[in-house]
């Protein structure tokens, strides 16, 4: 059960959180965490493990170094794990298998990256022999292959940066965040960004290519993490949070990499026997435009239409940004936000996606992975 939900800002990489390291952005948030658990779970339980994602740091063990930065007691391990761009969502996934299994009862996971501090150039997303392109020139390849055109792409960054400052406007993502050296707002969003605007951008990784800077997203640094605990314990405490439903990892073509959700989406929806049509919130990380189009299509969804309010709805990494590791942990703080702090008539200023009383009920978290995986979470609102 995801009981409490955090992050810091999201900024720009070499802006205003560009000498913070990765360990010491997820400080915060674990002390943030650590203390709203203390406060809310009856009696206070003491945290069993942290999991926390990183795809480019310095190496070591992150989730330990800031578990202990945190001031959560040298008695509290950590482990870090590295999926790429899965990463963060993989350790919140880890830490409802701990979890659900009866090892842990409460266990604080998510990511953490500074891409203005990595460490080193990007490794391997498979071996010699295989394709490996970069993520920008597969999403490319794959705007090609699945005939995403260039108008779709700028009109969906449009409406990611449109929506995301409509967030910001109205406070929408204020419960979610933690200051992090003053920084309080993320710093990417663009106000007024059009698609005139957005048709100036010069192709950036083909000759004649739809794939621009505008429809890209940003590399940035930053942390996300959520606190993971037992049903007893939620229950005891009467809290409302997410049931961790089930999840799914799949490989595709290393050459198309940004497809890889498609089959993680159908194949956890299956295992639980919940339906697409049901799931009133899917959030992906949306690191092209060309790539969200791509797996929507692939789904039968529409969100530049009728699926306008399922599909990213408060805006994305579009927007936002995309700290490598932490992204995917991201993915569930925004579920958070949406199903269960405010599970009510919308999304933010002027959106309305028409909810059931009560709030949506099921949400959808999923990334794509470099060299070829597909990672999705299905969580559902309980209390």
């Amino acid at each position: 059960m995801v009981v409490a939900a955090r992050r810091t800002a999201f900024t720009t990489a070499g802006r205003a959180l560009s000498q913070v390291a990765a360990a010491d952005l997820a400080a915060p948030v674990l002390a943030a965490l650590a203390a709203e658990l203390e406060l809310r779970l009856t009696p206070a339980t003491a945290v069993d493990d942290v999991v926390l994602g990183n795809c480019c740091g310095p190496g070591g063990d992150l989730a330990r170094v800031a578990a202990l930065a945190a001031g959560l007691g040298v008695q509290v391990p950590g482990v870090t794990v590295d999926r790429q761009c899965g990463s963060g969502l993989d350790a919140v996934r880890l830490a409802g298998a701990l979890v659900g299994s009866g090892v842990a009862e409460v266990v604080l996971a998510g990511g953490t990256e500074s891409a203005s501090l990595a460490g080193f150039a990007r490794a391997a997303f498979a071996p010699p022999g295989t394709p490996d392109p970069d993520m920008g020139p597969a999403a490319e390849a794959l705007a090609v292959a699945c005939r995403v055109d260039r108008e779709r792409q700028d009109a969906y960054a449009e409406r990611s940066h449109a929506r995301a400052i409509a967030m910001q406007d109205g406070g929408g993502y204020d419960t979610e965040l933690v200051a992090v050296h003053g920084v309080r707002h993320d710093d990417r969003p663009r106000r007024g960004l059009t698609r005139q605007t957005l048709s100036r951008f010069r192709p950036a990784f083909a000759e004649g290519g739809s794939v621009t800077a505008g429809n890209a997203c940003g590399k940035s640094d930053g942390a996300a993490v959520v606190a993971v605990v037992s049903e007893r314990l939620r229950d005891q405490a009467g809290l409302p949070g997410l049931r961790i439903l089930g999840s799914a990892v799949c490989g595709v073509d290393p050459a198309l990499p940004g497809l890889g959700p498609v089959p993680a989406v159908r194949r956890v929806l299956a295992a639980a026997g919940v339906r697409l049509a049901d799931v009133e919130v899917l959030e992906i990380t949306e690191a092209f435009a060309a790539q969200v189009l791509a797996c929507t299509d692939a789904l039968g969804l529409d969100p530049l239409g009728a699926d306008a309010e399922r599909v990213c709805p408060q805006g994305g990494a579009l927007a936002l940004g995309h700290p490598w590791g932490a992204s995917g942990a991201m993915l569930v703080v925004r579920l958070f936000s949406q199903l269960v702090h405010s599970p009510g008539p919308g999304p933010g200023p002027g959106l309305d996606p028409g909810y059931p009383a009560g709030g949506p009920r099921y949400g959808l978290a999923c990334c794509a992975i470099g060299g070829g995986q597909g990672l999705a979470v299905l969580v559902e609102r309980v209390g």
